[in-house]
């Protein structure tokens, strides 16, 4: 190993000048009892987002945006590393304290352990609906071991020995964390969920945003999983007991008035992007997949919605 890195940081970014200052000012603080390194892998960022790195002593990689995928990105960034693990965490996250990446690693002395994922939060300007699917998805309680393959690469560490002999599907629109972990776990390992490296995830999304990261993360689960199905009653279903349940939750917080419209909002983008994802019977396009990753104009319900750009 290169220096005697133990992790290697590997961050995501487009056009995130808003928030990848507080990501690095983050990780400068970190207690660790190993060295790390940072690399931001950038797919043709158009703001300040290079000139912020640059002042960094991350390494730089960039690709050509029509070369983006989730999976290409990271694979890319994991080539430039020197590390024995990677960590991961999107431009638009940063770390809770200074312990973040100490406690991420920490489950590798497991041997066992593939991969481990991390808490996520929101903050004060999170969507509401957004919030409760973090307290479901990344509880306080209950790290530990597990054979399900659910994790998420917003906040997780891998083994890098193992990536070499599996590497990230590059042609999934999403899940590719779900997708490693599923294959990982088939040759006998662990995903570790551990709730003490907690990162605050920030998404700036409009509702025609919101539905595309939906639609194109339920057309990766159909690809994985082709048997699952989620019908229009699953997306009635679905979208009604979300719904229902973040009113009452947010009625016992004293919520309720300030986001009455943007829960349903939240869940119906969610649920109808999950149900168009499913449903799409063709193909992937690269046209379609360029849409995903940066949409411009989306047809939701017929209705034509404004520009929006940047990947999700």
């Amino acid at each position: 190993m290169s220096n005697n890195i133990k992790v290697s940081i590997v961050i995501r970014a487009y056009n995130e000048e808003k928030h990848i200052q507080r990501l690095l000012d983050g990780i400068r603080i970190q207690r660790t009892t190993f060295r790390y390194e940072v690399i931001i892998v950038d797919s043709g960022s158009t703001d300040s987002t290079l000139t912020i790195a640059s002042r960094s002593n991350a390494k730089i990689i960039c690709i050509p945006s029509e070369k983006f995928s989730f999976g290409y990105s990271l694979n890319k960034g994991i080539e430039a590393s020197s590390g024995e693990y990677c960590a991961f965490i999107s431009a638009h996250c940063y770390p809770a304290d200074e312990y973040w990446l100490e406690n991420l690693i920490r489950p590798f002395d497991d041997e066992a352990v593939a991969v481990v994922y991390g808490k996520q939060r929101g903050n004060n300007d999170s969507r509401y609906s957004e919030q409760q699917i973090f307290v479901q998805w990344f509880p306080d309680e209950g790290s530990g071991k597990r054979n399900s393959p659910f994790c998420n690469n917003a906040n997780a560490a891998i083994r890098k020995s193992l990536w070499k002999r599996i590497k990230y599907s590059d042609v999934l629109t999403g899940l590719e964390d779900i997708d490693w972990a599923r294959n990982l776990i088939s040759l006998g390992y662990f995903v570790y969920y551990e709730s003490n490296a907690m990162i605050f995830h920030l998404h700036d999304e409009n509702f025609a945003k919101l539905f595309r990261r939906y639609e194109r993360e339920a057309i990766a689960m159909k690809a994985i999983y082709p048997q699952e199905v989620f019908t229009f009653l699953d997306f009635i279903k679905w979208f009604s007991l979300n719904t229902l349940s973040d009113f009452v939750h947010a009625v016992q917080n004293g919520l309720f008035l300030k986001n009455i419209i943007s829960i349903p909002e939240m869940r119906l983008s969610q649920f109808w992007g999950t149900y168009k994802g499913y449903n799409i019977r063709k193909p992937v396009s690269e046209e379609l997949r360029q849409k995903f990753y940066y949409p411009r104009k989306v047809r939701i319900f017929g209705s034509r919605k404004r520009q929006v750009e940047g990947p999700l």
